[in-house]
């Protein structure tokens, strides 16, 4: 994934950036948590937070070496009494990679695993596990269900070079409506990674709790803390990601929409690279209504409205744009136009240079 890589690479050049990220993905070993423990998502949470770990030595690695370990991945009977011995070395700090944290972080740590092991189910399937992700779940569990508290903590313990935090803590999914009228839960139900690909454009996003719970959509709104960040930044980017799983996944809790709009500091869209199976028959000038329209608080996207983004960052060498959608993003939505030479050493045409971008975006704030 391209923007876990460009936020490590970002950490040479500033150690105050601030990550939103999702907590909606439905599938792989998140899916195991979720139905587990009716909780968000924590993947994305645990995967941004070690691409901005300090992994030198003024850093804490023992402590993201834990966090980045998995369990094995095999599911027969003798792999599975394998699993339980790697989950009570750890519940009992006897594992190699928790002891070689020193104390008092051992003991802490140790604390959010064992309270994962107290409320796990008997038939949670262990397999590929990710230790991390098992360590996200006891402190969200320990902190009444929340995970800014969790997700702060461990920022300190691996001494991440930047703020990580989710929009929002609320048990929900993410529903598309496509063009043939067809409805989808589950975020990995319509990426196209772990189920056939849709074959339909999405229309519409929302979020979506069980059975349509009001008091779980209201429980969306994004919090306090996260709203003054994005109340700090001085730049505001969109970056490269699955269109609607990654980027307006991330403006449907409710008040992101109001606290991006809000701060005056300039927006930014980074357009994805290669195929991305969400963007079935979009262009890029409908990528950028459907941005401005959730940035708006509307439902559809807007065609005339001039755009809430500033600015449109990409390489015409890597990403074909028409010279009629160029006019129509500069000339009738007023976005100025970043046209640099993003491209990768090794000629990857289906991803930007990270130091590049990360040069580019810098030089905008």
């Amino acid at each position: 994934m391209q923007i876990a890589h460009f936020s490590e690479v970002l950490t040479d050049y500033t150690h105050n950036s601030i990550h939103l990220v999702t907590p909606f993905d439905s599938g792989g070993s998140s899916a195991e948590l979720r139905r587990a423990f009716a909780m968000p998502a924590v993947g994305d949470l645990r995967a941004r937070l070690l691409a901005l770990a300090d992994d030198s030595v003024t850093g804490h690695p023992e402590v993201a070496a834990l966090f980045a370990h998995r369990l094995a991945a095999r599911e027969d009977a003798t792999a599975k009494s394998a699993l339980e011995q790697s989950l009570q070395a750890l519940v009992s700090a006897k594992h190699p990679l928790l002891k070689a944290i020193a104390e008092p972080m051992r003991s802490l740590i140790q604390s959010y695993i064992a309270a994962f092991y107290k409320h796990m189910p008997t038939n949670f399937n262990l397999a590929g596990a990710s230790v991390g992700n098992l360590i996200l779940t006891g402190g969200y569990l320990i902190h009444d269900r929340s995970l800014d508290p969790i997700a702060f903590l461990f920022g300190q313990l691996i001494k991440t070079r930047g703020i990580v935090r989710t929009t929002t803590d609320a048990n929900l999914q993410l529903e598309v409506l496509l063009e043939s009228g067809r409805t989808i839960i589950g975020q990995h139900c319509f990426t196209g990674k772990e189920t056939a690909q849709i074959d339909s454009p999405i229309r519409a996003i929302k979020l979506s709790g069980e059975a349509d719970d009001i008091d779980t959509l209201d429980a969306s709104k994004v919090c306090k803390e996260t709203r003054k960040l994005i109340d700090s930044a001085e730049l505001l980017v969109f970056p490269p990601g699955s269109f609607y799983s990654s980027v307006i996944a991330n403006l449907l809790p409710k008040g992101v929409d109001k606290a991006l709009a809000k701060n005056p500091s300039p927006k930014v869209y980074v357009p994805s690279l290669g195929t991305d199976l969400e963007t079935l028959g979009m262009t890029l000038v409908n990528q950028v209504q459907v941005l401005n329209a959730h940035l708006s608080g509307t439902l559809e996207p807007l065609s005339s409205k001039r755009s809430s983004i500033d600015f449109l960052l990409f390489d015409s060498q890597l990403l074909s744009v028409s010279a009629d959608q160029v006019e129509t993003l500069r000339n009738e939505m007023g976005i100025q136009i970043i046209d640099l030479d993003l491209a990768p050493e090794n000629a990857d045409t289906q991803r930007y240079d990270d130091v590049k971008l990360a040069e580019a975006l810098l030089g905008l704030t």
